[in-house]
């Protein structure tokens, strides 16, 4: 598998393929001529693959349905063939099926036992092959195996199983809240907590894909820096987290900005080294950050500069981002975080209704703004939190 290919495999993690797929059909529709580079259009056909996978996992590993899914799945992977196979035993499969549909059911058990992703030998109708077998993890628990043979088991291969395994998890949960009302208000929260932008989505691939023949030890680069962030985003465990990793996460983001702006993005960090371990809410930095390129430089001529900062403040820790960019007019940034529902400001306005839902009215963001003027956002949060330290959820 070309290292194109692995970037677009990595590129499907969690729920964001529709996202982007919506975000790419002006495109889509105008045909392949002008879908740009080779990596670009690898990018889209693993999306394409994996949003008509999706559906048919919904149901359950153990669905009939599941076959269809294995189809697209063996097309995702380029390789042989592809099974995937439900802790009840019942195998999906697509490939040449001379003695393989066995032989996942035995590499799944193996894996099952083991709750990780193996290599082994197998035998097909042309001759030996290999094969890597890859948990899908729910909560913990093995809830199925991927399975894909190929002559020779790579590298790659063997890392873009585990991601699949990974996605195919969850969209077993996604289906898994479809039968319950309390699980849909649940995915409806981690949805507002984890909302990423299908534009920076879009512009990322397309950063990757710029680099993939000029710079390749770059572009690979990009393609774990991408992987980081989205692995950190649609991480399934916990609401809370500290400082430390959030911060892990927005290098991640700006390194794959950066690679579109290259000077123009200016960063500076001033973190109090007292702070880094403060428990604050996931995911509620990250968006002011991405706010403050999209909103505050992106539309200027010459970039800018972001300052993130936290210090000690007595019984809080603040934290500020700072952008010298176009700014915004207050008035009607006063509007869309109160009632605003017109796409703008998003990040801003889900992360000031989480904090005010947990710390009160008064928890909120404070933004000073004003256009031509830059933006200063602000947040406290309690140093004292031991309800919702992160390695208790």
């Amino acid at each position: 598998m070309t290292d194109v290919v692995l970037a677009a495999v990595l590129g499907v993690l969690g729920g964001i393929v529709l996202s982007v797929l919506l975000l790419l059909a002006r495109r889509l529709a105008r045909g392949a001529a002008d879908l740009g580079s080779d990596a670009e259009q690898a990018a889209l056909t693993a999306l394409h693959q994996a949003s008509l996978a999706a559906p048919h996992l919904r149901a359950g590993l153990s669905a009939p349905d599941v076959v269809k899914a294995a189809r697209h799945l063996r097309v995702l992977l380029g390789s042989a063939a592809v099974a995937i196979v439900s802790a009840e035993g019942t195998v999906s499969f697509d490939g040449p099926s001379d003695g393989l549909e066995s032989a996942a059911r035995r590499i799944a058990a193996q894996v099952s036992a083991s709750g990780r992703r193996q290599v082994f030998p197998a035998r097909g109708r042309d001759g030996e092959l290999e094969a890597v077998g890859a948990p899908i993890l729910v909560d913990g628990r093995v809830v199925g195996v991927v399975v894909a043979f190929a002559a020779s088991v790579r590298a790659a291969l063997v890392r873009a199983a585990e991601e699949v395994a990974d996605w195919c998890a969850a969209q077993v949960e996604l289906g898994g809240l479809d039968a319950s009302r309390t699980q849909l208000a649940e995915a409806e929260l981690r949805s507002l907590r984890a909302q990423i932008s299908p534009h920076f989505i879009y512009n990322a691939l397309t950063a990757i894909a710029s680099f993939v023949l000029t710079d390749p030890t770059r572009a690979r680069e990009l393609v774990l820096e991408f992987a980081d962030f989205t692995r950190y985003s649609f991480r399934r465990q916990g609401e809370f987290t500290t400082i430390a990793e959030e911060l892990g996460s927005i290098h991640s983001y700006l390194e794959l900005e950066r690679a579109r702006f290259g000077d123009r993005l200016r960063v500076t960090l001033q973190i109090a080294p007292e702070t880094l371990a403060t428990v604050i809410p996931f995911l509620s930095v990250q968006p002011l950050v991405e706010n403050a390129v999209r909103h505050g430089l992106e539309p200027g001529v010459g970039g800018g500069e972001i300052r993130i900062a936290s210090r000690d403040d007595g019984t809080h820790t603040e934290i500020t981002v700072e952008d010298d960019g176009v700014g915004m007019d207050p008035e009607g940034l006063r509007a869309t975080l109160t009632a605003g529902d017109d796409g703008v400001h998003v990040g801003l306005r889900n992360v000031d209704t989480r904090l005010r839902q947990l710390y009160g009215a008064d928890g909120g963001l404070v933004v000073e703004t004003n256009t031509g003027a830059g933006t200063l956002v602000r947040m406290r949060v309690p140093k004292s939190q031991p309800q919702h330290d992160p390695d208790n959820d």
